[in-house]
């Protein structure tokens, strides 16, 4: 509806005032008298057209159009939303959500204000307030999904995938063409193991159409080709990071005596990434590099966050940047050499990568598959998890290590003593395990872990116990196969140096394809468990094969399926083969020798690094 032109010129004028109080007399009186004539309507377009103004006057007018109409006045349901818009925009939640909360008393089926309870309670960590909101909102189907996915984050985040894969699944029988929404639901069956993935229908979708939107992190687990997982991360990437406005680093480096080297990261806590990566944080050698650290993480008190945060020589702490602000930072510090270690995993910035803050930028460790910006320009790799022959199939391209890709720590955990007893497993039987995550176990792993299990009467498979759900139906699936649950062992989860040592107990390590264990690997063979691999063609699925060719035992490396079930039948019938391999770990010493050689590993870093340096002719 076009709004009189008598009012729009001097209304715009007003609502730039920082408050109604500190409006002349005569602006006030004139905007009290214009109340009556104004519905719901045309003020909603007054305060369009007055944009730029301060949120606390919009606020204001919409209380002094509310003082004058009253709450039962056609449009007060609209304005009582928008009132908690406007104070939601100026950091007042707790009165936004009580605005939102009228609006519901005068129109319950105003589902947007519900929708904006629960993102406002979701973000201050009530989870529960925001699901219970959603639940009861009333919504017209085509808002339907909106509520629905919302509910589904909110329960993932509350680690219950289940009830996430549940709601998930009832958004896309609604609307089954949302990317966003196929991806967690696909990844919340991944981690309850509920196979086949992709087998319940969505209206007009094929399998295969739906395996298209599962996302990186799913496609590292479900898909053996490079291709696929590129053309995966591809679309997604088009899909959710667009280009920046502009490039900032110049193209042709800086002129600094020390090469500034900065690590970006939301995982500078008690997290995988910080125990591969803090040594060589500590060790780089200070002459040459000087290290920033852009850091996103959650305090959470660790001893490995003090050491993290203690080897910077410039810690920055980031979370309250936004991504363009935090390329802008870089940029100001001149880094020379920008390494991303989250990836696509929670928490990237890949925003901030697409300003190219810094000459050099490189992926490392986060995100174990190609991201395909042109802003990247390595992945940080060995020969063995990239072979040559196909680095052309990656990009960024890989930026070769001369030895192997992973960093580790050298320094000797704190384990604590440990018993098969104490941890409720038995003296007398071969105990395979398996402590990766559950959304790398495939149906087609679990069917030769079965086979395994079927032809070792006295084996057990220890598993890692995320949830119950996935206990049920791991346990079902199982069943299915032949194999009670005598025979599956179900660990809780331990303190790190707690599960290190008891992982020594094990018999055999069963590595997970094509998603192989990368950290967990380092960790079984540090304390001189033997780990089973099958190797595949990308880089996830040779994380494991490059540890053990590292360590001295490529022989326990298999490429078929029938094989790698021959092998790990064959060393728990035979005591003696087993015990020989077992041997050469030397209870870890080979890999004190070899993975963990701190120093060495660094000094090719850094060889790395100043290969790829972009220095001003």
């Amino acid at each position: 509806m076009a709004v009189t032109m008598d009012f729009a010129p001097q209304f715009a004028l007003i609502a730039r005032r920082p408050t109604v109080a500190s409006m002349p007399l005569g602006e006030q009186v004139w905007l009290r008298s214009i109340m009556p004539q104004l519905d719901f309507v045309r003020l909603s377009a007054l305060v369009d057209q007055a944009r730029p103004y301060t949120p606390a006057i919009v606020v204001e007018i919409y209380k002094l159009w509310l003082e004058v109409h009253g709450n039962a006045a056609a449009g007060g349901p609209g304005v009582w939303f928008n009132l908690g818009v406007e104070l939601s925009a100026a950091g007042d939640q707790a009165n936004a959500v009580t605005a939102y909360q009228n609006a519901l008393m005068l129109k319950p089926d105003l589902y947007q204000a519900a929708y904006n309870i629960g993102i406002i309670k979701s973000g201050a960590g009530d989870a529960d307030g925001a699901l219970a909101v959603w639940r009861a909102a009333l919504q017209p189907d085509e808002a339907r999904t909106m509520l629905l996915n919302q509910i589904g984050r909110v329960l993932e985040e509350k680690r219950d995938p289940d009830g996430a894969e549940q709601v998930l699944y009832r958004s896309l029988l609604t609307n089954p063409r949302q990317p966003d929404a196929i991806q967690h639901w696909s990844l919340n069956r991944q981690a309850i193991c509920a196979w086949p993935v992709f087998a319940p229908p969505l209206p007009g979708m094929s399998p295969e159409e739906v395996k298209r939107y599962c996302g990186p992190l799913a496609a590292l687990s479900l898909f053996d080709r490079v291709a696929d997982q590129i053309q995966i991360t591809r679309e997604w990437l088009e899909r959710k990071i667009k280009p920046a406005p502009q490039l900032l680093a110049p193209a042709e480096g800086y002129r600094h005596d020390r090469i500034r080297i900065g690590y970006m990261s939301s995982d500078f806590c008690a997290h995988a990434m910080s125990f591969l990566i803090v040594e060589l944080l500590e060790r780089h050698d200070r002459s040459k590099f000087e290290v920033f650290g852009y850091c996103s993480s959650r305090e959470d008190g660790s001893d490995i966050r003090r050491r993290v945060v203690a080897a910077l020589d410039h810690h920055i702490p980031v979370s309250h940047l936004k991504d363009a602000e935090l390329a802008q930072r870089i940029r100001a510090d001149e880094i020379d050499i920008l390494i991303d270690l989250n990836g696509l995993t929670k928490g990237a910035r890949m925003e901030t990568l697409r300003w190219k803050p810094a000459p050099v930028q490189a992926t490392y460790l986060g995100y174990i598959g190609g991201l395909p910006i042109p802003e990247l320009d390595y992945l940080i790799a060995d020969r063995h998890v990239i072979p040559p022959e196909i680095a052309d199939q990656y990009h960024p391209k890989p930026l070769y290590l001369d030895d192997l890709y992973q960093a580790n720590d050298s320094r000797a955990p704190q384990l604590p003593p440990v018993s098969r007893e104490g941890e409720g497993l038995p003296a007398d039987k071969f105990i395979f395990c398996t402590f990766s995550n559950h959304y790398k176990l495939t149906e087609e792993m679990f069917d030769a872990w079965m086979e395994i299990l079927r032809r070792v009467k006295h084996g057990v498979l220890w598993l890692v116990s995320d949830e119950k759900k996935a206990r049920e139906n791991i346990l079902a699936e199982a069943a299915k196969r032949g194999v009670g649950p005598e025979q599956l062992i179900f660990a809780p989860r331990v303190s790190p140096d707690h599960y290190k040592a008891r992982m020594a107990m094990a018999d055999l390590f069963l590595d997970t394809t094509p998603y192989n264990a990368g950290t967990v690997a380092s960790d079984a063979l540090r304390v001189g468990l033997p780990l089973l691999t099958l190797q595949g063609e990308p880089f996830a699925s040779r994380m494991a094969s490059a540890l053990l060719t590292a360590v001295g035992l490529p022989e326990l490396v298999t490429t078929n399926r029938a094989d790698y079930v021959e092998l790990a039948v064959s060393l728990a019938h035979d005591p003696a083969r087993y015990q020989a391999l077992r041997s050469r770990l030397d209870g870890g010493e080979a890999w004190m020798r070899s993975i963990g050689n701190t120093e060495r590993f660094t000094r090719q870093f850094e060889a790395a690094m100043e290969r790829v340096l972009k220095r001003p002719i």
